[in-house]
């Protein structure tokens, strides 16, 4: 079984922090983080609701810069925001900068009301699905040939040149719950990531995703698999309670977290294990303070470990 990995969600809602002490605080946290923890991850919001959103491409590849022994990527981008050819270079350059710590992390975007607000398209489900997938095709082209040409429904490149080619080929990871979002991260990804998902619902999507490799002939134990969501680690369930209020317990199954102690953790995180699940991408609810992260480095992650 691979050994399970761990990622630090970083907040990019400047209303949950202190604007103040914002990146020091990240940078904190990312010191804590580095060695127990491979890789940090951060979202691409463009707006939501009256939330202070930061720019997930740029504060991702300043704080590369700043941790170098740690991995970098998005949990996920939204391929409508970037062209998908600029994207293949943005993504190639940060490879080549950072000495290869960046994943790819797309997605075929959700959230209407950024959209609409930034001036973009918000199209069907299945239109976004097309998109990505094109989107996609462009991108390992660029990574891989000296010049592509490629006219699809959705984008075109025409004798575009994706130099300096990247070296390694970054990873891509592709969220994804839809039938037809499985069926295309079999197709292209070697990575799937689930977001805030229930042990009940990851167990029916994991079936869904097996059925999905099949149809395309994949082989569903060479894609990586990650979970991504919220994380309350304290040390007693009054202390959940406050921290998380109503999502102590809560089953929803599209807004999950781990909350508890270090114990309920550990419990709530090998099921998905053992579906599975090789990493998990956790957003520590009490940042700024760094209580929650460093009990998740002494009692839960060694556990998991082994």
């Amino acid at each position: 079984m691979p050994r399970v990995r761990f990622g630090l969600h970083l907040p990019s809602d400047l209303r949950r922090v202190q604007r103040a002490t914002y990146v020091p605080d990240l940078n904190r946290a990312l010191a804590l983080a580095t060695g127990p923890f491979e890789s940090a991850w951060m979202v691409d919001h463009l707006q939501f609701g009256d939330a202070g959103m930061l720019e997930g491409f740029t504060a991702l590849t300043y704080l590369a810069a700043l941790h170098p022994r740690l991995d970098f990527g998005h949990a996920v981008l939204c391929q409508s925001f970037r062209n998908p050819a600029l994207l293949a270079k943005m993504a190639a350059t940060l490879q080549l900068m950072s000495g290869g710590r960046f994943t790819l992390g797309l997605g075929a975007g959700w959230h209407d009301e950024e959209y609409l607000a930034y001036g973009y398209d918000f199209p069907s489900a299945s239109v976004r699905v097309e998109q990505l997938d094109e989107a996609l095709r462009i991108i390992k082209a660029l990574w891989t040939e000296e010049r592509v040409t490629f006219t699809g429904r959705h984008y075109r490149v025409v004798d575009a040149r994706g130099e300096p080619r990247p070296d390694p080929i970054p990873t891509i990871m592709v969220g994804a719950f839809g039938p037809r979002m499985l069926r295309l991260t079999a197709r292209h990804a070697d990575g799937w990531d689930v977001s805030s998902t229930t042990i009940e619902r990851y167990r029916r999507l994991a079936e869904e995703f097996g059925r999905a490799c099949a149809e395309v002939g994949r082989d569903p134990a060479t894609v990586r698999r990650s979970w991504s969501g919220g994380c309350a680690c304290v040390r007693t369930q009054a202390e959940a309670e406050a921290l998380a209020g109503n999502r102590v317990g809560d089953d929803d199954p599209q807004d999950f977290d781990f909350v508890g102690t270090p114990e309920q953790l550990v419990a709530q995180m090998r099921p998905f294990v053992a579906l599975g699940v090789e990493h998990f991408i956790l957003d520590c609810m009490d940042f700024p303070q760094l209580t929650g992260l460093e009990l998740l480095i002494d009692e839960v992650l060694p556990v998991l470990r082994g």
